[in-house]
């Protein structure tokens, strides 16, 4: 005698929330399908973006540009000659000429030029202020007039210039010794303006 076995209905599909699970990831399935391109060129997209952000982060620096040197350090003043004087100019007005040169750097502006002698007056041309720059020396004249002699020394020993001097980086005065030769014209020219007083 033969036994008939009924066969077993396969289990039902577990629910989720919105149907069976099976159906639901279907469905998810299709939809990625459907946009795979899309979501393939996002992430390509967000990766390069990544990398190149990491790249920037990580990329050598470059190192900050010189500062300028201070104007003192590359501006030199060299003394010339006395300027020659009419058979009128008054005796005790006199002018010498000198040049600034500007060694390197950016340019350099002159604001001021004195002298240390209180009996002393001091213009030059060009009027301050005036600008040089590198490679473009300018002669200056510098006039000198005598206001009183009684304020003035017999002998100047090794006289200089005051010469305030401004770039881009600081303003600073510095003080210009003009040599043995602008020493002894400046002596003379004092000789000769204050010759009573001198005796």
């Amino acid at each position: 005698m033969s036994v008939v076995r009924a066969e077993r209905a396969p289990p039902p599909l577990p629910h989720g929330p919105r149907g069976p699970l099976g159906s639901h990831h279907g469905h998810l399935a299709r939809l990625y399908g459907r946009h795979r391109r899309t979501v393939l060129a996002a992430l390509t997209a967000a990766a390069v973006l990544a990398a190149g952000v990491l790249l920037y982060t990580t990329r050598p620096r470059q190192p900050p540009p010189p500062a300028a040197p201070f104007p003192s350090q590359v501006t030199a003043v060299t003394y010339l000659k006395p300027q020659a004087r009419g058979p009128e100019t008054n005796k005790r007005n006199f002018s010498f000429i000198v040049e600034l040169t500007v060694e390197s750097g950016p340019p350099v502006t002159v604001t001021h030029i004195s002298q240390p002698y209180t009996g002393l007056s001091t213009t030059s041309s060009p009027h301050v202020p005036f600008r040089t720059k590198e490679g473009s020396p300018r002669k200056i004249v510098i006039t000198l007039r005598v206001t009183e002699c009684g304020e003035l020394p017999g002998n100047v020993g090794l006289p200089f210039l005051d010469v305030t001097l401004r770039n881009t980086r600081a303003i600073r005065t510095h003080s210009f010794i003009l040599g043995p030769r602008y020493a002894q014209d400046l002596s003379t020219a004092l000789q000769v303006a204050c010759s009573n007083d001198f005796r």
